[in-house]
């Protein structure tokens, strides 16, 4: 009785020095009140009642797609993953094919004629090759007969003879000097993005 005379007297009361909207009113300690906050429920959606067979329908698709995508990686178990910069596009297929499709067949006397052509010019490179040989054996056996009577003449100008003169052929280059680490050095970190191509039925 008392408890219902309080709600309709005072509706809002004070709580701790703040005005806080009241659902119910209980005495738990002598001379105090306490009341519980408002819980602003709101009554739960209904849940749409689906057909089983919908659903049934529906998990066997998803299960006959697993087993074909199964199916695929069994039959194709030893077949390397493909790579995307060797896969030929079908413009550059079609040009491959246009350029092989123009090409000329040679008659018997050209095959013949390019045949002798390219006994001559293995002939030609051969001699050429002998010569320069020849040449490169006749300037070394006369640098050593020089350098042994240099020798004999004396040891010091030969010494000084067989030094390798870096002058001869000046070569110089520039690139990155060799640094030692720098102690405790923590490198950035930088974006990574995942470009792996996923293939079906993988995870």
């Amino acid at each position: 009785m008392f408890q219902r005379g309080v709600l309709n007297i005072f509706p809002r009361f004070m709580v701790n020095n703040v005005l806080t909207p009241v659902r119910n009113i209980s005495i738990s300690e002598p001379l105090y009140f306490n009341g519980t906050n408002v819980l602003f429920g709101e009554p739960l959606k209904k849940k749409k009642k689906l057909d089983p067979a919908l659903i049934r329908a529906k998990e066997e698709r998803r299960k006959r797609k697993l087993e074909k995508a199964i199916r695929r990686l069994e039959k194709h178990t030893k077949q390397l993953k493909p790579i995307a910069e060797l896969n030929l596009t079908i413009a550059k297929k079609a040009e491959l094919e246009a350029q092989r499709k123009s090409v000329q067949e040679l008659t018997v006397e050209e095959i013949e004629e390019r045949a002798q052509k390219l006994k001559e010019w293995n002939k030609l490179k051969n001699i050429e090759h002998k010569k320069l040989m020849a040449y490169i054996y006749e300037a070394i056996t006369k640098q050593d007969e020089a350098y042994d009577k240099l020798r004999l003449e004396s040891e010091e100008k030969y010494q000084k003879a067989i030094q390798i003169d870096p002058t001869f052929l000046p070569y110089s280059y520039k690139g990155p000097p060799e640094t030692p680490p720098v102690p405790d050095y923590i490198p950035p970190d930088g974006d990574y993005i995942d470009i792996t191509r996923k293939f079906e039925g993988e995870t």
